[in-house]
């Protein structure tokens, strides 16, 4: 299991920033109502049943503009930079936001949009490369406990996400929606640039939240076991190789496998700071 925080996940993207795109809406088709066919020498054919197009889908349906607004909004340089230039303009957005010192403990601001947006749109997939992360590692290993039934995720484990959750708790959403308003066109321009031309970030990212969202509670310790490597060459870091025990565990996404492996109580306060975010990013009647 990677030594990285939940901090890059959807969570790390409430700690971002944005000023608002401009959206719309697709139009509806007008109802089309077949015209009733010609009357023959025996009788009259009835009319053809009126044909309705389904509403059209939206083409964004969390629009960040008229998403609830911040308390307060924080002071950021402006105009914006492009986005090959903006790795100073980050640094010092994020530091006014959460602090030198938390900044350079938890986050890594080189190529931050574009880090942060292939994060996001990773963490409900298999798969979240640990390279492009927008965090530090966090300290010390994965550790495991021994138990009759096999090798469980030691409850001494959660400690190491203990100093990151508590940082992301202590953010104020507001804040950093408010940051992340004004910072949206990078983060647009980041996800259009990965490979969605004409899409919305902002959807992807309440579609991400709500994935995490739906994260299941365990029930107790989870199980896990050592990947198998065949060779001759023993692995020098066998900690990385955990997986879970439960196939339907080890099934799921990269993101939801992170929030079980941090704990029941991490969980719970990060989902709890996801959740509030979610709430100023998204359409109201859209909401869970």
């Amino acid at each position: 299991m990677k030594q990285r925080t939940l901090i890059g996940m959807g969570g790390l993207a409430l700690l971002c920033l944005v000023a608002a795109g401009a959206y719309w809406w697709q139009q509806q088709t007008p109802l089309a109502v077949a015209p009733p066919a010609a009357p023959v020498a025996i009788a009259p054919a009835p009319p053809a049943p009126a044909v309705v197009s389904a509403p059209a889908e939206p083409l964004i349906k969390h629009p960040i503009e008229t998403a609830a607004a911040a308390s307060a909004t924080p002071s950021v340089p402006r105009p914006l930079p492009e986005p090959d230039k903006a790795d100073a303009y980050f640094a010092d957005a994020l530091t006014e936001l959460l602090g030198r010192k938390g900044v350079l403990t938890f986050l890594s601001t080189d190529n931050f949009a574009a880090r942060l947006v292939a994060t996001v749109d990773n963490l409900d997939r298999p798969h979240a490369a640990a390279r492009l992360w927008p965090v530090n590692p966090t300290p010390a290993r994965f550790t495991t406990a021994s138990s009759a039934g096999g090798t469980l995720i030691s409850a001494q484990n959660a400690d190491r996400y203990v100093p990151v959750v508590q940082f992301m708790a202590s953010t104020s959403a507001p804040q950093a929606v408010a940051l992340y308003r004004q910072l949206y066109p990078l983060f647009q321009r980041a996800y259009e640039d990965l490979g969605y031309p004409g899409k919305y970030f902002n959807d992807r990212l309440v579609q991400v939240i709500d994935h995490l969202l739906d994260t299941p509670v365990p029930g107790g310790p989870l199980k896990v076991k050592l990947t198998e490597v065949k060779g001759p060459i023993e692995s020098a870091t066998p900690w990385l190789r955990y997986e879970y025990d439960d196939p339907a565990l080890e099934a799921r996404s990269a993101g939801q496998k992170i929030l079980l492996r941090v704990g029941p109580e991490n969980a719970r306060r990060l989902k709890a700071k996801l959740a509030e975010v979610r709430g100023l990013i998204a359409q109201a009647d859209a909401k869970r």
